[in-house]
């Protein structure tokens, strides 16, 4: 059951001013604010109030039953020294990065907060620039050395409301095995250095997060399991604006206990460079019951991507062992409606991507009521490319590319995929399938709008697909065929109701039985 934090005010209530510190923004305040926050603990808790001003910190440690409050003006300004930073909870991400370090940190607390008009800083850029100047590691390992803005490790009780988050020299705010968690009109504007993830949730139970604006370099709303000792589950979010350098809305990478139960609805994603909706469980993680609802898209590179792989990592050494695959089932997107960009990873542009591994399906996927926009431009060329299975690579919209042999919908170790009213538009001819299926069981799709294309060899193909029903989908496409069947697996195919212009309604392979069309 969530339980909602409740803001009470207490007798005890401090200033941080009174502790010593200066909101000058020259003056490092750590050990000033630290003693408030002490103090505010051990009477009985309340409020750590920092009026206006710019109060430059090293890693400040929040305690039970503390909430910090942000008067408007106020700004607690991160430090540029990397030495002023503490890691109280090692990891490695899913590059394999040591990491950890944070501004503003809180472990195995209860009941705290952060709340007000006021701002945190991190000054990233600012920290990059001094860091590089003494640490000659590549920059693939430096950058773990860099803190993120906020970091919650096992916290029961949390609430961030109404402050502004800005320039993380990292992630800029990580939750981690942490439970009744809540997030509201958070504004993240965090840009300028590598790995300027917005809101990470990692492993946390009974979240809510809402009416939040995310701007960042890296992924904005992302669900991480670091660990295989808590899932996320029991999370909602709703009415989200994203903007992000990479992923909008991401589950993994770093995935190894079950995302279950999560619901997000509502979202407006604009300008993302590396997929609208991404969905990966790679490192041994149960994927399940997940719904993603009423989203719009406005220019974002490959709207919908969705990953069972079998990449296996582990991240917190000593602490976890290598998992076998797991698995990705029972989740819906539904209500989607994209403007894909012109220029993206994939060239020419794809609209969703879904793949398994072999031996390894994602099961009972359903996606309806989406509507996509595309730049076209396919060739036939195109359309019989090779896709690189990557079992064990990192899942990014790259690693398939860079061209996929569907516009549409490209599936692949797939079985239950149900497609409804699905639709695309097109700026300019694209002569690839809308559809391919390859490796797939118990295909559904239907209602669905394919727009006018010439000279394609087909509309829908499938390869080795044991069973599929194709009804009432209609296009005015001109091509040679409606539907492809390849393989000598392929099996249980069934149209009814379909309209279109194609020479012909089925075309069958050499390699394929004559029977696989049931009447």
């Amino acid at each position: 059951m969530f339980l909602s934090l409740v803001s009470v005010g207490y007798a005890n209530d401090v200033e941080v001013t009174k502790f010593g510190a200066k909101g000058d923004s020259t003056t490092l305040n750590s050990v000033a604010i630290q003693n408030a926050i002490d103090e505010c603990n051990r009477t009985g808790g309340g409020k750590v109030i920092f009026p206006a001003g710019k109060y430059l910190s090293g890693t400040i440690v929040l305690k039970d039953n503390v909430t910090l409050q942000l008067q408007k003006g106020a700004v607690i300004l991160g430090s540029t020294d990397v030495e002023d930073y503490q890691n109280l909870d090692p990891f490695a991400d899913g590059l394999g990065t040591d990491v950890g370090w944070a501004l503003l940190v809180a472990v195995d607390a209860k009941n705290i907060g952060i709340e007000g008009e006021g701002a945190i800083d991190g000054q990233g850029s600012k920290l990059k620039a001094k860091h590089i100047l003494t640490d000659n590691r590549p920059e693939g390992q430096r950058w773990g050395r860099r803190p993120f803005l906020l970091r919650i490790v096992r916290c029961n009780g949390v609430s961030v409301k109404g402050v502004t988050l800005y320039y993380s020299a990292a992630w800029t705010s990580h939750y981690f095995h942490s439970t009744n968690i809540t997030i509201e009109n958070v504004k993240i504007i965090s840009r300028g250095v590598a790995h300027n993830d917005g809101i990470d949730i990692d492993g946390c139970q009974h979240v809510r997060i809402k009416n939040c604006d995310i701007n960042s370099g890296d992924d904005a709303l992302c669900f991480k399991t670091t660990s295989s000792k808590m899932a996320c589950s029991d999370i909602v979010v709703k009415n989200m604006k994203l903007k992000s350098s990479q992923g909008a809305i991401k589950m993994g990478t770093e995935s190894m206990a079950p995302f279950e139960n999560i619901k997000i609805s509502n979202c407006y994603i604009y300008e993302t460079n590396n997929g609208g909706i991404k969905l990966l469980t790679v490192d041994g993680a149960h994927l399940r019951n997940v719904e993603i609802s009423d989203i719009q898209m406005v220019e974002v590179k490959t709207p919908i991507l969705i990953r069972l792989g079998s990449r296996l990592s582990v991240f917190r050494k000593g602490q976890d062992v290598q998992q076998t695959t797991g698995t990705l089932e029972n989740v819906t997107i539904r209500n989607v409606k994209a403007r894909a960009s012109d220029s993206a990873q994939l060239k020419p542009p794809s609209g969703i991507l879904i793949t398994g591994v072999p031996g390894h399906y994602i099961t009972n996927l359903t996606l309806e009521n989406i509507e996509i926009d595309l730049g076209g431009g396919g060739t036939v060329e195109n359309s019989r490319v090779e896709v690189p299975e990557a079992v064990d690579k990192y899942p990014e919209v790259k690693t398939f590319g860079p061209t996929i042999p569907a516009y549409g919908v490209w599936a692949r170790h797939v079985s239950g995929l149900k497609l409804s009213n699905i639709s695309f538009r097109l700026k300019t001819n694209d002569v690839r399938p809308a559809f391919i299926f390859e490796d797939a069981k118990d295909i559904e799709i239907s209602n669905c709008t394919i727009p006018e294309t010439k000279e394609g060899e087909s509309i829908i193909r499938l390869v080795n697909v044991d069973g599929a029903k194709i009804k009432d989908v209609h296009t005015k496409a001109i091509g040679n065929t409606f539907v492809k069947v390849e393989g000598s697996k392929s099996k249980k195919i069934k149209l009814s109701n379909n309209k279109s212009k194609c020479s012909k309604e089925i075309e069958l392979a050499t390699d394929v039985n004559p029977g696989v069309v049931l009447k």
